[in-house]
């Protein structure tokens, strides 16, 4: 049977060896949303004992990142740029992140992002621009 277009989106974010070292989880629950789960860790902490921002865009990246690749079907989609906004520190916890796409057209996709603890409170958010690059998906990619 063949996998789905999410099901090897899946497999190739799992695949991904700096994902080896964060163990996120990815879920595309919809063509256009993405979600990224990630247990917060002592080793993600800075100097000040609270999650580095490092993690705070990994998972906003991720999430915004797939919620386009899951209408993009054809190409790798690269990041262009991102923004990110850092409301409150997190030390502990589950994290969520929520991408969706909001605007695209031809050769440009814009989603947004919004990270959340365990218990629900925003913690960050993010918009990014992504754009399909000259790499085709396939099993060169872990997308299988």
């Amino acid at each position: 049977m063949q996998p789905t277009h999410s099901e090897a989106l899946v497999a190739m974010y799992d695949r991904a060896p700096i994902n080896k070292w964060f163990r996120p989880l990815l879920r595309i629950p919809e063509e256009g949303r993405a979600e990224i789960e990630l247990t917060a860790r002592e080793d993600f902490h800075h100097a000040a004992h609270a999650i580095h921002g490092a993690v705070y865009f990994k998972a906003l990246d991720d999430a915004t990142f797939f919620a386009v690749q899951s209408v993009v079907t054809d190409f790798f989609v690269v990041t262009s740029s991102f923004q990110l906004y850092f409301l409150r520190p997190v030390s502990e916890g589950l994290l969520l992140a929520r991408g969706q796409v909001v605007s695209r057209s031809k050769r440009l996709y814009i989603a947004e992002g919004v990270l959340v603890d365990s218990r629900g409170k925003e913690v960050a958010r993010g918009s990014g621009t992504f754009m399909p690059s000259s790499v085709e998906l396939g099993p060169q990619l872990g997308y299988r």
